[in-house]
C-alpha cells in the first residue's frame, strides 16, 4: 500500500483510482490535532468520510457535524466543506470517492512518505506555495471558497 505525505498528513492508498474503471479511490487519512484545510468545494466528485480513530468537526454546507468512530457523512460535489480534527491525540478516517480528480491531487501535492508517522511539521506556506496549491486545486476540479474551521 502506498504512504504519502500530503501536507502534515500521512495518506495510504487502499484503493487507487488507477486499479479499477470508474475511478474509484479509497484512502486513509491519519492528521494531527488541528488540522483544517481550507473551506472548499469538489466539483467532480462526492465525498464519503468514515471516521476510524478520533474526532473531527466537519462543516458540509451550513450543517456542522460531530464525526466519532464509525460515523459516516457525505460531501456532495459542488457543496463547500471542510474539516478540523478536534481530538488531542489526531484523528484517522477513510475518504471514498468515485472520481480521479482527488486523488489525482493527493499525488501531484503529496510525496513518498519516509516513514509510517506523520511528516515533520513545516513552515508556513510560502505565497509561492500557496500559488501552487490553487492551481493545483483548479486543475483537479476544486476551489477553495473560505478560510479553515477556527
Amino acid at each position: 500500500m502506498q504512504a504519502l505525505w500530503f501536507f502534515n498528513t500521512l495518506v495510504h492508498l487502499w484503493v487507487s483510482e488507477m486499479e479499477g474503471q470508474d475511478g474509484l479511490s479509497v484512502l486513509e487519512h491519519r492528521t494531527p490535532f488541528g488540522d483544517a484545510p481550507p473551506l472548499h468545494v469538489h466539483h467532480t466528485e462526492d465525498e464519503v468520510f468514515v471516521v476510524l480513530e478520533g474526532e473531527l468537526r466537519l462543516q458540509v454546507g451550513e450543517a456542522s457535524h460531530r464525526a466519532r468512530p464509525f460515523d459516516v457523512l457525505l460531501a456532495p460535489k459542488g457543496v463547500p466543506h471542510t474539516y478540523r480534527v478536534e481530538s488531542p491525540e489526531g484523528a484517522r478516517w477513510l475518504t471514498f470517492t468515485a472520481h480521479r480528480d482527488f486523488e489525482r491531487f493527493v499525488r501531484a501535492m503529496g510525496r513518498p512518505a519516509e516513514r509510517e508517522e506523520l511528516p515533520p511539521p513545516g513552515g508556513l506556506p510560502t505565497p509561492e506555495d500557496l500559488e501552487r496549491v490553487g492551481k493545483m486545486a483548479q486543475l483537479y476540479g476544486i476551489k477553495f471558497v473560505g478560510p479553515p474551521l477556527g
